[in-house]
């Protein structure tokens, strides 16, 4: 099994780095000042923004893998993994990190407007790369977040300079995905972040305990396409086929599962397959690995 770092806390993370523990529900790191630390794969319970000059190469994040240059941005939400494995070496980095607590937004209007920043999604494996000025305009906030958690109690009032403070970050972020995402290319690509959306909703609400795996004639409709023409702009955009769109998705959606410690037939009966065999045939069809092969690595 893979050694990853359970940040179910904000507090978790900034331990492992031996930063100070500030708030208990945030956590601000300036990586300058706690440089070098060792590697970590970390599965969040917590959201995240990795705000750096430099990341290690081959970063994964979710089951894809990233190489992120220049000054960026990563996201990260609750139920995602990203990182590396601890090998023993330590790293060097500058940068902040900037981590909060689910339980901090609760009841404040941020917590109804976070599914506005889609950057926070496993589809968008992209880094979000900042111009100087937005360098200096978010470090700067994140600096006056830290001087507030250092020179002040923990309050409701604290608390809400804190979200305010958030919220801010948080639009920078939005302002710089949206630039990036002006820059793509817009029809097929589009198709394709709706398609993925709409398989995330599927398996977020449940649906596949109830209706089953989600099929290419579903999906088709849900999007207002003919399951043909549907597949064609698909086929277009990705070089594959919808269906194995489809069986990717639910195949890293099962190493999620798997790496957080359900066994084969747990898995199988949350991603909505009848049978276990039927999961295990799928899955080494993908992979070229059976579940327990993958587990064992």
């Amino acid at each position: 099994m893979k050694k990853i770092l359970k940040v179910d806390s904000p507090n978790d993370y900034a331990r492992f780095v031996e930063a100070p523990v500030l708030h208990p529900l945030v956590s601000i790191i300036h990586y300058d000042e706690v440089s070098p630390f060792r590697h970590s794969l970390n599965s969040y319970g917590v959201y995240g923004l990795f705000i750096q000059r430099q990341f290690p190469k081959s970063l994964s994040y979710g089951m894809k893998t990233m190489q992120v240059n220049d000054a960026s941005i990563i996201a990260v939400a609750p139920g995602q993994l990203g990182g590396l494995e601890d090998n023993g070496e330590r790293i060097t980095l500058s940068g902040w990190v900037l981590l909060w607590s689910p339980e901090l937004l609760h009841g404040s209007e941020l917590e109804h407007h976070m599914d506005r920043y889609q950057f926070f999604s496993y589809f968008y494996a992209d880094s979000l790369r900042m111009e100087p000025d937005e360098w200096l305009s978010i470090t700067t906030v994140l600096s006056q977040m830290r001087q507030e958690l250092t020179e002040h109690d923990d309050s409701p009032m604290l608390r809400s300079i804190l979200i305010a403070y958030l919220r801010l970050v948080l639009e920078y972020c939005n302002r710089i995905y949206q630039r990036q995402l002006s820059q793509e290319d817009s029809g097929g690509s589009d198709l394709l972040k709706r398609f993925h959306r709409l398989l995330q909703q599927y398996f977020n609400e449940g649906r596949q305990l109830s209706q089953g795996l989600p099929t290419v004639t579903y999906c088709a409709s849900e999007l207002a396409y003919s399951p043909r023409y549907f597949g064609d702009i698909i086929r277009k955009a990705t070089g594959g086929t919808a269906i194995g769109y489809i069986h990717a998705y639910i195949i890293n959606q099962a190493k999620n599962l798997l790496m957080h410690g359900y066994n084969v037939s747990e898995t199988s009966h949350l991603l909505g397959f009848d049978y276990p065999h039927h999961f295990t045939r799928l899955f080494k069809k993908v992979t070229g690995l059976t579940p327990s092969q993958y587990i064992g690595k």
